[in-house]
């Protein structure tokens, strides 16, 4: 097989909880070589993040630290911030968190990291960007779900506005970063020369928004929250069968007729009202307490075998253990079993990455700390033992 499609990059990760090592971890399952710096003594404050834990490692630690490399280097004294440079100039990509004030204060600002290595990539994730009268506040996810108009758009109808059940401005400003560094990685080999990204999570919360908060733009007219229903697609939306829960996602005009003689439900089908789905979402506030009422009257398993036939879009709603005992999760890969420093099993979240015509890296167990401080001085720095050894007697490593 060719090799992974990352085999010859390396990442030098600075960034700590989840935005950053999303994306590092990311790129690490693409097989780039990534390396993960750490303070000495404390690490990422995520290992700490628990219960639950396997072993001494949080789940929080290991649901975005795989297949990494772990060195710890106090970047507070002027040898560490040394070796920091010097794996800076031997590394393609830089993934940073530092609030601006701090990157400054310490020497690792995005300026004088590309001074270091005119070639590198150097990706700063921050609460609000590098610009702007909030650009050295400190951004958490929660924070930014409620600044970014995403909370007020999520949660019951008449209830309270409500956050994302996972911290998912995190998640998303790793995606884009992500794609980002790919982007300059691909643009680097035409100009030869390095880039520095700007990416905030109130910026990316607000882009992934996409259709809901265009809609605003477009009126001028602020969404009403949906709870599990669509601002712009009915009926598209979770119903309460006679046992179960049903997602109904009936997305264009063929499927609605489809959905009524599944139903038995002819007067529906020819309802002047409801022909549209632009009709339909007028009207919602009649046809939705109809359906309402109407898929309460069967089994969720005699609605599925209705439904499948009609090829009418549908799901239920699983937890974690219903998830994880599909087959169509286990054929995908999605839970993987890998082997702690100690031969235990640990499971995790398996990527989502599936590309013919090229191998990917196997899983790896997410590092102890510092457990590659050694290797990576020795392989990738050239420094021998004896210097290693005083560099760990001053604290540095």
């Amino acid at each position: 097989m060719p090799p992974f499609p990352l085999a010859d990059i390396r990442v030098l990760d600075a960034s700590r909880i989840l935005a950053g090592p999303f994306c590092a971890q990311l790129l690490g399952d693409l097989g780039a070589e990534v390396i993960k710096v750490e303070r000495p003594g404390a690490g990422d404050d995520t290992r700490g993040w628990g219960p639950p834990f396997a072993g001494d490692t949080s789940a929080y630690f290991l649901s975005c630290n795989r297949n990494k490399k772990a060195v710890t280097l106090d970047l507070s004294q002027p040898a560490g911030l040394q070796l920091f440079y010097d794996l800076a100039k031997k590394s393609d990509v830089l993934l940073e968190n530092f609030r601006a004030a701090s990157a400054d204060k310490l020497g690792v600002s995005p300026e004088k990291l590309l001074a270091q290595n005119p070639r590198l990539i150097v990706c700063s994730i921050s609460g609000f960007g590098r610009t702007g009268p909030w650009s050295d506040l400190p951004g958490y996810d929660f924070a930014i779900q409620g600044l970014s108009g995403l909370m007020s758009i999520t949660g019951p109808v008449e209830g309270p506005p409500s956050k994302v059940g996972v911290a998912a401005t995190d998640v998303f400003t790793g995606m884009y970063a992500a794609t980002a560094i790919l982007a300059c990685l691909h643009a680097r080999q035409q100009s030869g020369h390095g880039y520095a990204i700007d990416l905030a999570l109130l910026d990316c919360a607000v882009a992934t928004q996409v259709n809901v908060v265009q809609a605003y733009l477009t009126s001028g007219v602020m969404p009403a929250r949906q709870g599990n229903s669509h601002l712009q697609i009915v009926p598209y939306q979770a119903f309460a069968t006679a046992d179960e829960w049903l997602i109904l996602a009936v997305g264009n005009d063929g499927q609605w007729q489809r959905f009524c003689k599944a139903a038995e439900r002819p007067d529906l089908a020819g309802d002047a009202r409801f022909t549209t789905n632009a009709q339909r979402v007028t009207e919602r506030g009649v046809l939705v307490p109809m359906i309402e009422t109407m898929m309460r009257t069967r089994s969720y398993a005699d609605w599925h075998a209705r439904l499948e036939e009609a090829e009418v879009p549908h799901a239920p709603v699983l937890d974690y253990p219903q998830l994880f005992a599909l087959d169509q999760i286990a054929e995908r890969g999605m839970k993987v079993t890998v082997r702690d420093p100690a031969g235990k099993p640990v499971d995790l979240v398996g990527s989502p990455f599936h590309i013919d015509g090229t191998a990917l890296p196997d899983a790896a167990m997410p590092p102890r700390l510092g457990e590659h401080t050694d290797a990576v001085l020795r392989e990738v720095l050239g420094l021998d033992a004896e210097r290693i050894r005083a560099l760990r007697e001053s604290k540095v490593i």
